[in-house]
């Protein structure tokens, strides 16, 4: 065994030679940028990783900074990566990152045209030079991802020293699978960098933490996990950005939500073992505080990125409306969001007190327009189309369409984009006016069910900054709920209730199970068929809806994805 010799107090000492060379070991310090960026903007994003890897230094002596996945043309580009020119501006902006020579090593995302082929690639940058380059090996193409369209798979490691560690690179769905772990483990990796562009989902976070337990134990290595941040149409990336230990515990987790250069520490000691010991861990989120801050960013970079001045929407006095208009509030603030009532004759007063007393309570613009003679002004025009009929739901989708018109004419001469309010349960079965109360440019609601709405309307009221301000009046989550397109109508007149509905509905929607399975999950056989009936039927309105704010893994969207012509029949 051998020894050295140190001095400690002024008192020689022997101490085991192993004991001492495990204690003395070299820092590697890892930013996590955990940024937003904007889908096309080349440019823009360019500029961000650029000023981002020179806070980098500036702020933390990093020796690396990890961006997410395709972080120069932002994350899903689609169809835009088809375009010819896509290269020439990637290799523009990756020549501007070189030009820099920046004293730090960048890891960054990008399309990357090889010999003909695109590839989904990452590129390590090092004092303006590419010192490396790897493509993405596992291509998803399954919910609201299609990257074999457009990208062919890579087939090897790409290992890169840095700082005396021996790094291996992956991206998002190579974490999923196990291969390309095994394969830098095989290449004597010391650590794995993974940039991610991974979309929430309800329960999202916990399952990648399990997922890269799994991983780091296997390949016998810690994990630095990058994700993006912010919304892009239906899709929204909540971060979550992580460091795991070789035994798969997270030592460090950046918050949801917020973008920022997350530092994580990572040691290799004489032995060469890599290692990350715990460091910062983000507060863990309820669901219905994980989903509604997916709300208020999906609608924030909707309007925003969009360029629109702001929001309007209908306040009609019921729960869907109310829970809209907080979300709209919480994300752009209160002058940017506009709030109409549009009362007609069934309207009552109730719903005309309370949609008052939320828009005073949250400091928007709030106006009256009654709609009783643009109905009327309508039936007169019908008058001989509807002469030989009784009135029936005709006359009652003509007051949701005055008061669709009448959004849509603010919308145009105001700049605002139209907020629609539709919950998913109500979208699923087609209890909403085409054209009318579906007209708009953005669902908030569109991946939350009925019952998911009052846990929300629940949370923000018992969430908010002011005791004393209902954000959301309690007479409207009291109510019952109703469009109020006939006196005294409520929901229930036409829907199951709303517990045995959505619970139906995610047996069919999200789950796929046929009526028969959803029956003998003990469901009264009547109720199931005419639900999933209503729900097949209603496609072709769906098709037509506004996009709106991914919850689930079953979204109506890119995630589910039925023919409107079709006549396959309900049963097994």
């Amino acid at each position: 065994m051998g020894f050295v010799i140190r001095l400690s107090y002024n008192v020689w000492s022997y101490e085991d030679k192993n004991s001492l060379e495990d204690s003395m070991s070299q820092e590697l310090k890892v930013i996590m940028a955990q940024l937003n960026f904007l889908v096309g903007d080349i440019d823009g994003n360019t500029q961000i990783v650029i000023e981002s890897a020179q806070k980098a230094i500036d702020q933390y002596s990093a020796d690396v900074i990890v961006f997410p996945e395709l972080a120069l043309t932002g994350y899903p580009l689609e169809d835009l990566l088809l375009r010819p020119s896509l290269q020439i501006r990637i290799n523009k902006a990756i020549a501007r990152i070189q030009e820099e020579k920046l004293g730090i090593t960048i890891v960054v995302g990008f399309p990357k045209v090889r010999e003909s082929q695109l590839y989904n690639a990452l590129g390590i940058i090092e004092n303006g030079v590419l010192r490396g380059f790897y493509f993405k090996q596992c291509l998803p193409n399954y919910q609201v991802f299609d990257e074999r369209r457009y990208f062919k798979q890579g087939s090897n490691a790409c290992i890169v020293e840095i700082k005396n560690t021996r790094c291996a690179f992956t991206i998002c769905e190579d974490m999923w699978e196990s291969g390309p772990m095994q394969q830098a483990k095989a290449k004597g990796a010391q650590l794995l960098i993974n940039i991610n562009a991974s979309p929430f989902h309800i329960k999202k976070l916990e399952a990648r933490k399990k997922l890269l337990n799994k991983r780091s134990q296997e390949g016998g290595i810690p994990i630095i996990y990058v994700n993006l941040v912010g919304g892009q149409d239906e899709l929204v990336f909540d971060g979550g950005s992580m460091a795991v230990s070789t035994k798969g515990e997270c030592c460090y987790l950046a918050p949801n939500y917020v973008q920022g250069l997350y530092p994580v520490s990572v040691s290799l000691n004489r032995k060469g073992v890599c290692e990350i010991l715990k460091q910062e861990i983000a507060q863990n989120l309820s669901v219905e505080e994980d989903v509604y801050r997916a709300l208020v960013l999906g609608v924030r970079d909707y309007v925003t990125k969009n360029n629109f001045k702001g929001v309007i929407l209908g306040l009609s006095g019921g729960i869907d409306s109310a829970l809209t208009l907080a979300i709209a509030t919480d994300a752009l603030g209160s002058e940017r969001v506009q709030a109409v009532m549009m009362p007609f004759e069934y309207t009552s007063q109730l719903s005309l007190n309370a949609a008052e007393k939320q828009a005073t309570n949250l400091g928007v613009t709030y106006k009256v327009i009654p709609i009783n003679d643009i109905y009327s002004a309508f039936m007169s025009a019908l008058r001989a189309e509807f002469a030989d009929s009784e009135p029936d739901v005709s006359e009652q989708n003509i007051q949701a369409r005055a008061r669709g018109v009448l959004l849509m004419g603010i919308s145009n001469k105001k700049g605002l984009l139209v907020l629609t309010t539709g919950n998913k349960s109500e979208i699923a079965v087609g209890y909403s006016t085409l054209y009318g109360d579906m007209a708009g440019g953005f669902n908030v609601l569109k991946d939350v069910s009925k019952t998911l709405v009052y846990r929300l309307a629940y949370h923000r009221n018992h969430n908010s900054s002011s005791e004393d301000i209902e954000i959301i009046p309690q007479e409207v989550i009291d109510r019952a709920p109703s469009a109020e397109l006939l006196p005294g109508q409520i929901d229930q007149d036409s829907l199951p209730d709303y517990q045995q509905l959505d619970a139906i509905l995610e047996y069919y929607v999200e789950k796929d199970f046929s009526a028969q399975a959803i029956i003998e999950q003990g469901f009264d056989e009547d109720i199931v068929r005419r639900v999933l009936r209503l729900v097949d039927l209603n496609e072709y309105k769906r098709r037509q809806s506004p996009v709106g704010v991914r919850l689930t893994e079953r979204g109506f969207g890119r995630d589910r994805r039925y023919p409107i012509t079709n006549a396959w029949p309900i049963g097994e």
